[in-house]
């Protein structure tokens, strides 16, 4: 089925006080520590979502260390659009030279290839990975005057009225709308997809009620989960997230298997010299096992997870394999 994608503008979800400010580009000073040839100019990192959101605040937490300890400033620079589409084809048509990379997402570097009826870089050979950084839930959201107290009354309204409850994703191709469509395929209920441009655009909808309920990843909405502004019917992770330590899976909520997280991570224009790869994977992998980097990461609402570029490669390659037949199933399909 074709899917268009439907804009939305809202209000900017607050970030926490370690994320740098919501204008893009936005840059991350460098604090100290001394440069060798490279870089021996500031990086770009294209962060191909809004701020605000999981993909932004994984990027920023990372980046900030980076530039202290590179003596460079690194330059956030969001570019949002087509399920993450524009900014990862900025980096994968990009000079190769380790001063443009990207901040790539589960859509990006695995879901979107199954999606879309074609993409206009190839991201196996177009991009290079450098190193995976974290995973997290997606978490079924509603707002706190939700009419919605659990899993179980969101499915039983659902089946009541096919169609007629609405389910905000930050996009198309997002995890958030494949677990959107995987819930519809392992239920049999009707939900109707309305695709946002990022996080911070569906959540005043949601707390508002205009609409139903969001699926999506969890670190922009815990903040409001945590004031009391928002609540969490369920995560879709396979065992309860610690940071939502009372809310239950949905599989603990009546369906069976259901299990899947988004992921995140850096890679690199696909020519790029292996040598400066190699120093970036070392660089991030190192940082992403630094104690108060750990706690960041887990602040926001995800786990750590460092991997170097062969060991992503497998990942990726496991991960293709799950959402590919995810796809198949959901009939799910953009131009």
């Amino acid at each position: 089925m074709t899917i268009r994608s439907i804009t939305r503008r809202g209000a900017l979800l607050a970030v926490p006080a370690f994320a740098a400010p919501l204008a893009a580009p936005s840059v991350v000073r460098a604090q100290g520590g001394a440069a060798g040839n490279y870089p021996s100019r500031p990086i770009r990192m294209i962060v191909p979502f809004p701020a605000a959101g999981a993909t932004d605040l994984t990027a920023r937490v990372v980046c900030e260390r980076m530039a202290t300890i590179l003596g460079q400033p690194v330059v956030i620079d969001n570019r949002p659009g087509a399920g993450g589409n524009i900014g990862t084809e900025m980096v994968a048509k990009a000079e190769p030279d380790g001063y443009t990379l990207l901040t790539f997402t589960i859509g990006t570097a695995s879901i979107n290839q199954f999606l879309y009826t074609k993409l206009p870089f190839d991201p196996h050979k177009d991009l290079a990975s450098v190193a995976l950084i974290n995973e997290v839930p997606n978490a079924v959201v509603v707002g706190a005057d939700s009419p919605f107290k659990s899993f179980q009354d969101l499915m039983a309204a659902a089946k009541a009225k096919p169609g007629d409850i609405n389910f905000a994703s930050p996009g198309n191709g997002t995890s958030g709308h494949l677990c959107g469509e995987l819930l519809k395929f392992k239920t049999g209920v009707n939900i109707t997809h309305i695709p946002y441009r990022g996080t911070a655009s569906i959540i005043p909808d949601v707390m508002a009620g205009r609409c139903d309920v969001a699926i999506d990843n969890l670190p922009g909405y815990l903040p409001h989960l945590t004031a009391g502004r928002m609540r969490a019917l369920a995560v879709t992770s396979g065992t309860r997230w610690p940071a939502l330590a009372n809310v239950p899976t949905v599989k603990e909520s009546g369906v069976p298997d259901f299990e899947a997280v988004a992921w995140f991570g850096f890679q690199a224009p696909g020519r790029t010299p292996k040598p400066i790869v190699d120093r970036l994977a070392k660089l991030v992998t190192d940082i992403v096992a630094e104690p108060a980097v750990i706690d960041r990461l887990r602040e926001i609402g995800s786990t750590p997870k460092p991997l170097g570029p062969e060991a992503l490669d497998r990942y990726i390659a496991a991960e293709d394999e799950k959402w590919q037949a995810v796809v198949k199933q959901s009939g799910a399909r953009l131009d």
